[in-house]
């Protein structure tokens, strides 16, 4: 998910035309993470669901992907808290 995010700071040329295909592509990395989220989300409860059936019989396993999507999480919200906070602070600005 970091990988994706480091490519969007590139502004060197701004022109109206870029701008428009710029913010198209910053959305797509939010939602191409967001869903990348979701899924690591989505794995981890089924592996819970698996281990309590009987399907897996490797706890550590489940645990694992019980932190990888906790941490995915964490760090999407820390995210979604640094982008309202930059918002935020560009609204208070002056013109």
């Amino acid at each position: 998910m970091i990988d994706r995010i480091n490519g969007i700071g590139n502004y060197g040329n701004l022109k109206p035309s870029n701008v428009k295909k710029q913010n198209t592509d910053f959305t797509k990395i939010l939602n191409d993470a967001l869903k990348s989220v979701n899924e690591q989300q989505k794995k981890a409860e089924q592996m819970a669901d698996d281990f309590a059936t009987g399907k897996i019989s490797n706890i550590h396993e489940v645990i694992v992907e019980a932190e990888k999507a906790s941490i995915s999480l964490r760090l999407t919200v820390e995210v979604r808290n640094k982008i309202v906070d930059a918002y935020k602070e560009i609204m208070r600005m002056q013109f």
